[in-house]
This record gives C-alpha cells, sequence and structure tokens, in this order.
C-alpha cells in the first residue's frame, strides 16, 4: 500500500490529502507522524482531488509532512459471547482490566437498517419496574423510544434503573442490556461502572464509555460500535436487546463540530443538514427480524438545550422514533423521582404491548381514565392560583386531589423500586377507587365491577 505525503490543510480533527488513488469512504486510515508516532482515522469524504480524513485521536503534532496510508478496510468491532460483561471505551477497546476479547468475528461498525419488508411487529411489553413508563408510556420491544431530558435532571439514574430492572415476562430468550455513554465526564463514568458493578447489572450488560475529553470523533462512532454489538447479540446469539444510548445531545455537537471544520453549510442552529438522516441511519437499527429471535429496542436519552422540545436534536428524534418519554423540571424540583411527566409523553406502540395475555385487560381503559383526570386537575392548579379553591365544584375538587395523589403514589417511586405491571395498575385503581364509580367514563361497565374498589 503506498504512503501519501501530500497533506494541504489541516482543520480541526480533520486532515486533507491531495492526489491519491481511488479510496472509499469510511476507510482506516494510518498516519504516520514526523516524530515516528503514529495515528488512526477514518475517511469522512472522498473525490477525485481531495480526500478528507478524520483523526480519532486528534491532529495534534500532524503536520504538511506527515505520512498518510489507505488501509483498504473499514472499522470493525470484534464480537463474541465475551462481550457480555465488558465495559470498553468509545472506541470498542477494553477498560476494564480485562484481556482483548477474543474474537468470533468482526462486524463492520457502519451497519445497515432493517429492511422494512423484513421487518417484524413489535408486540411484547418489556417491563421497566417505573409505573410511569409501563403503566401510561409502556415501551415494546422492537421500539425506539427516547427519554426527553434537561440539563440537571436525572435521566443518567433512570437509564440505570431502567438497565438494572428491565425484563421481557414469560421470555424464555436471554435479555441484553448495551450500555452507550458519549461525551460524559470521569466522575459520571466512575458512577456507571460501579453501579453495573455492584447491582449485579454488568453480568448481562455490554458498557461503551466515551469520555468529555476524548475526541469528538470518536463520539460518532461509540453509537455505532453499541449498535453492532447489539446486532451481534441479537440475531447471532438470538437474545432481547435494550440499547441505552446517553446523550444523543453530545453526539450532535460532534456532528456540529466536524461540520463546522469541514467548512460546510450549516442548518438550523448551525447544526449540519443531514442530521435528520445520520441520526435516522441510528434509530433504525432497532427492531424485530422476521424468522429471526433476537429484538434491538432503543431508548436513546437527549437533553434538550435551554428545555426546548423545538429545539432540533429532539425535533428531528421525534420524527423518527416511537414516541417520546419527557423529563419534567417542575416535579424534579418538588422532589419526585423520578420525574416523568405523562402528559407530553407517548409510546405509539403501546396498544401492541398491552391488554389480555400481555399486561392485563384493563391496561389501556385504566391508563386513559388516569391520563384524563390528571390532565384535568393540572388544569384546574392553573384555575386554583386565580380564584383559589374554594370557588371550585365537589367533583373538582376530587379532581384536584386526585392529580396530587397521581403524582405522590403513581409517579413517585424509590430508586430501587422495581414495581410489576399488576402492582403498577392496582395503584392506578386504588387512585380511581377515590372517584365515584360513575364518573369513571373511560372504563367498561365489566371492567368497573371487576376492579373498581380494589385495593
Amino acid at each position: 500500500m503506498k504512503e501519501y505525503k501530500t497533506i494541504t490543510r489541516i482543520a480541526g480533527p480533520l486532515v486533507f490529502v491531495e492526489k491519491t488513488e481511488p479510496v472509499g469512504y469510511g476507510e482506516l486510515v494510518r498516519l504516520t507522524l514526523p516524530s515516528g508516532e503514529a495515528k488512526s482515522g477514518q475517511v469522512l469524504d472522498t473525490s477525485d482531488d481531495m480526500v478528507v480524513v478524520q483523526v480519532f485521536e486528534g491532529t495534534s503534532g500532524v503536520d504538511l509532512n506527515s505520512r498518510v496510508k489507505f488501509l483498504g478496510e473499514t472499522i470493525r468491532l470484534p464480537v463474541s459471547g465475551e462481550l457480555l460483561g465488558r465495559i470498553l471505551n468509545g472506541a470498542g477497546k477494553p477498560i476494564d482490566g480485562g484481556p482483548e476479547i477474543v474474537p468470533e468475528e468482526r462486524m463492520d461498525i457502519t451497519g445497515a437498517a432493517i429492511n422494512p419488508y423484513a421487518r417484524g411487529n413489535p408486540s411484547d411489553f418489556i417491563q421497566t419496574g417505573i409505573s410511569t413508563i409501563d403503566g401510561t408510556n409502556t415501551l415494546v420491544r422492537g421500539q425506539k423510544l427516547p427519554l426527553f431530558s434537561g440539563a440537571g435532571l436525572p435521566h443518567n439514574e433512570i437509564a440505570l434503573q431502567i438497565a438494572r430492572q428491565a425484563k421481557v415476562r414469560g421470555s424464555s430468550e436471554g435479555f441484553a442490556i448495551v450500555f452507550a455513554a458519549m461525551g460524559i465526564t470521569n466522575e459520571e463514568a466512575q458512577k456507571f461502572i460501579s453501579e453495573f458493578e455492584e447491582t449485579g447489572a454488568l453480568k448481562r450488560a455490554v458498557v461503551f464509555l466515551n469520555l468529555a475529553d476524548d475526541p469528538a470523533v470518536e463520539r460518532l462512532i461509540t453509537p455505532r460500535m453499541a449498535l453492532t454489538a447489539a446486532e451481534y447479540l441479537a440475531f447471532k446469539k438470538e437474545m432481547h436487546v435494550l440499547v441505552i444510548l446517553t446523550d444523543m445531545t453530545n453526539y450532535c455537537e460532534s456532528l456540529r463540530e466536524i461540520g463546522a471544520a469541514r467548512s460546510e453549510i450549516p442548518g438550523r442552529r448551525g447544526y449540519p443538514g443531514y442530521m435528520y438522516t445520520d441520526l435516522a441511519m441510528l434509530y433504525e437499527r432497532a427492531g424485530i427480524i422476521k424468522g429471526k429471535k433476537g429484538s434491538i429496542t432503543q431508548l436513546p436519552i437527549l437533553t434538550m438545550v435551554g428545555d426546548d422540545i423545538t429545539h432540533p436534536i429532539p425535533d428531528l428524534t421525534g420524527y423518527i422514533t416511537e414516541g417520546q418519554i419527557v423529563v419534567s423540571r417542575e416535579l424534579h424540583s418538588r422532589n419526585i423521582y423520578p420525574p416523568v411527566d405523562v402528559l407530553p409523553s407517548l409510546s405509539r406502540l403501546m396498544n401492541l404491548g398491552i391488554g389480555s395475555g400481555k399486561t392485563r385487560e384493563d391496561h389501556k381503559q385504566l391508563s386513559d381514565q388516569c391520563y384524563a383526570f390528571y390532565a384535568e386537575g393540572k388544569d384546574l392548579r392553573g384555575l386554583v392560583a386565580i380564584v383559589g379553591e374554594e370557588s371550585l365544584s365537589e367533583r373538582e375538587r376530587r379532581i384536584l386531589k386526585f392529580a396530587a395523589d397521581f403524582e405522590d403514589l403513581f409517579v413517585r417511586q424509590d430508586k430501587g423500586e422495581d414495581r410489576d405491571i399488576e402492582q403498577t395498575l392496582d395503584i392506578g385503581w386504588k387512585l380511581l377507587s377515590e372517584i365515584p364509580e360513575s364518573e369513571l367514563t373511560r372504563i367498561s361497565p365489566e371492567l368497573r365491577k371487576k376492579y373498581y374498589g380494589r385495593r
């Protein structure tokens, strides 16, 4: 393989190389510095007269005399059953003190979205043990359900709780967690590692950690590494895999940084115009394939800049995924954990995974009734602030109390509390039993007869 000394420009993590032979997109590159130090990179853009290389370790020390060699292969992740229980860095190298992974095969991390014709229909309930998700915004096997949060909110604690507790009920297949953290601090990384090790969740998990001081370019390959590991476990080892990606905002910031280094024309708020496509390439790697036993379910977490749900990152994510779980700053300020606001939250596939034989026959109607009363109760709080509670009718006072009880009993739970779906639904009926049966207009007479007054 030829080596080239035709670097013409260096910009941020990018190196521009002229007069090369035909080079493939995504091809691996080795740069040898004048000092003899070697760095690795990947082809980001290729044309007849110029190749753009993104350097994983950063471009410090790289100059116009550095030599470039194109290796003729793409980034591949070594995969085997030994992945489970391991902690890796964002580039897929072990950082837990254990041995290198002996691969059964090496998989290209670029991957591909699942062919729509080959997709199976999501229908199996995943129990997270968190009532606001299981009861009102149910996660279904094969779904993409993002968590919309804000700076300083406990989204990482919620992610860790789901990683510990999630399970597919009534399934004999193995269940695994692939957890990828991007742009996190050393303190957060240590917290994640100790949490996984102390709770025993690491036995069934693969953890990828990309730190804030790691190169921005590595942040772009971390979720691809995680999804490649998930695809191997799901479709080669026939496991149900839950992929938790945190924080997608850091990933998108790296996209913007590299787009700026390439002098691209920016789109909304400076993010590259292809960000929608880039995110879709990640999110669409979730699902079920007909004829295969395994599945990939995604729970991406993103912090909304300025708590703005119309910001490009949550906005585009909402278009691609099947709903969202919204973390509320107001509930958090009142010390309610997990501070999930069920009103703007939505699981578009919920109805496919609940009901008789999956959760319970009363699940859908109970959820609808609780949602309606809680929405009405929150509206009444605004009215009370203006006219006072004395001006409310007796029914309105009941609904106001229901909203407070709903937050205190249904939404609030301990960080280590793993509620099964029956407990969650029974809490819902306990709350509804404080309301006259005649007012439960969203629940059928048969279900009211069977469950009303149940404690």
